[in-house]
């Protein structure tokens, strides 16, 4: 007979996302960066909190509200060809959006396929192509334009990259860049990749165990991170030149248990920097050296 346990899968998490910007959300596997994704997606509904996009409470919002707000918000996935319907051409995968969301005629939709189309960098003759037959790359182009027809306020890119090789993820990095300064479209973009990351985010939040450690703006996280767990994921960052790199950082043993997380600070168990205060004492998230930090020590060891 098992008993039954209830994971917090994300725990206080509280940001805001500015117009033209991008967050990055950095984390280990199982810290709720894709629990995060599919919540900001509304592909799952929150159990709990508060989720505001534009004004509107997801949590509460009305059918017609929510149809509204899948037309603000679009994702684009970590495998390409997985998201993709194999048994519909370019066109008609396109076509889709604006056929639920939209009264356009059908030349109207078929100017806009060709626009964005051409944005993202596919030729007219790949409209009739089907998924199988385009290299990784180009996939992944087919699912940002499907993602950016509409026009939306706020793109999710789960692990954007991840599937592509070294060439072609920086090609994808420079199109989002270029269609965020076209569109002023925000981004939270969930990576592991930390140069892929220093490459596009504005703002980088890290996440562990369903919080977050620490949240600032790009260059000051990649200049002098405060917590511990940071300074461990960038000592872990690959670096051509040694003045680049960090002191390598190795922390023993896994992430803690979520369906029985520890007491005081998650990271604890972990920490080379720990104390007795961060056993028993949980630390909050406080606003340091215009960003936010939840360690006990931040200042100090810093």
């Amino acid at each position: 007979m098992f008993g039954t346990a209830t994971v917090k899968a994300l725990n206080g998490i509280s940001f805001a996302l500015s117009p033209g910007r991008t967050l990055a959300v950095v984390g280990e596997s199982g810290c709720g960066k894709s629990t995060l994704a599919r919540q900001l997606t509304m592909v799952e509904s929150p159990t709990s909190g508060r989720l505001f996009i534009d004004g509107a409470n997801v949590a509460t919002a009305t059918r017609r509200q929510l149809a509204e707000l899948h037309k603000r918000v679009q994702m684009v996935f970590q495998n390409p060809f997985s998201s993709l319907n194999p048994r519909k051409t370019v066109e008609q995968t396109l076509a889709e959006p604006l056929l639920i969301n939209t009264r356009m005629s059908a030349g109207e939709r078929a100017s806009r396929i060709a626009e964005i189309m051409r944005i993202v960098g596919l030729q007219p003759e790949h409209a009739k192509r089907y998924p199988h037959m385009f290299s990784g790359g180009q996939q992944q182009r087919v699912a940002i334009a499907r993602a950016m027809i509409l026009t939306p306020q706020i793109i999710v890119a789960d692990e954007p990259v991840s599937a592509l090789d070294v060439s072609m993820q920086a090609q994808i990095l420079n199109l989002f860049m270029e269609l965020q300064d076209k569109f002023r479209t925000s981004y939270v973009f969930i990576s592991h990749n930390l140069a892929a990351v220093e490459h596009v985010a504005d703002d980088v939040m890290v996440m562990y165990c369903g919080r977050i450690l620490e949240r600032r703006d790009k260059e000051t996280v990649f200049a002098r991170p405060w917590h511990p767990y940071t300074r461990a994921l960038m000592s872990a960052t690959p670096a051509i030149f040694s003045s680049n790199r960090y002191i390598k950082i190795n922390l023993e043993g896994g992430s803690p248990s979520p369906f029985n997380p520890p007491q005081g600070c998650t990271f604890y168990q972990r920490c080379p920097y720990r104390v007795e205060r961060c056993v028993s004492e949980e630390p909050s998230l406080r606003d340091i050296d215009s960003g936010q930090v939840a360690c006990h020590r931040a200042e100090e060891l810093c």
